[in-house]
């Protein structure tokens, strides 16, 4: 299946009003959700040589109503969010006080070589499979040599389309390594959420990327 342009703006658009329809409930149904061990499985791969992680320049690529912002902070980060939703942005900026840009995923301009470490956490399954590896190459960019990249998704038999008002994209382990490995990454880690549950109870993979330094 090949997207034409009017149809990854159908996407972009319809997903992305349904979260700007709903983003009140969208914030008080995700606020207390525990994301720490991805958290923590970023900055692990963020730490120094003693075992330390100090303050890094971190973005969340799609940051919602900013929890997340907010959580970096506290933790002594310079968070910035990014997200394709006008009132997530507002939400965003007012609850967190980080610097978040509005931008969409298929309309990214980050800045080349800038980040310390990506977090993406459910958000890169909206991105249509036919235009990841253009974004997770614009992404390889935008961190520093040796920084790191966690994603976290939904995971699936390799199929995408409309779920209600939202469009996704489900992988498996095997294509979503080959995806990531594709794109210049080098594997940290991988995981499946919610911890201690039997594997078909754990429907979220996560997993932690590097992009290289080279010598």
């Amino acid at each position: 299946m090949t997207l034409k342009p009017d149809d990854l703006k159908h996407i972009t658009t319809r997903t992305l009003g349904n979260y700007q329809e709903r983003a009140e409930i969208f914030r008080e149904g995700t606020r207390d959700h525990d994301v720490s061990q991805n958290i923590a499985a970023l900055l692990r791969a963020l730490a120094g040589p003693d075992g330390e992680t100090p303050p890094r320049v971190i973005l969340d690529l799609g940051c919602g109503p900013g929890r997340d912002l907010q959580a970096f902070t506290k933790l002594g980060h310079r968070a910035i969010g990014l997200d394709g939703t006008p009132r997530f942005v507002e939400m965003a900026k007012a609850d967190s006080g980080c610097e978040v840009w509005h931008q969409d995923f298929l309309h990214l301009q980050l800045p080349d070589g800038y980040f310390d470490g990506i977090f993406a956490n459910a958000v890169l399954f909206h991105v249509p499979k036919q235009e990841l590896p253009r974004v997770l190459g614009e992404l390889f960019a935008a961190l520093k040599p040796g920084g790191a990249l966690f994603t976290s998704n939904p995971r699936g038999e390799n199929d995408e389309g409309w779920k209600g008002e939202r469009y996704g994209s489900w992988h498996d382990w095997p294509a979503w390594q080959a995806l990531l490995t594709q794109a210049g990454f080098a594997e940290v880690t991988h995981y499946y959420r919610p911890e201690g549950l039997p594997r078909e109870e754990q429907p979220w993979l996560a997993s932690v990327w590097r992009r290289p330094v080279v010598v």
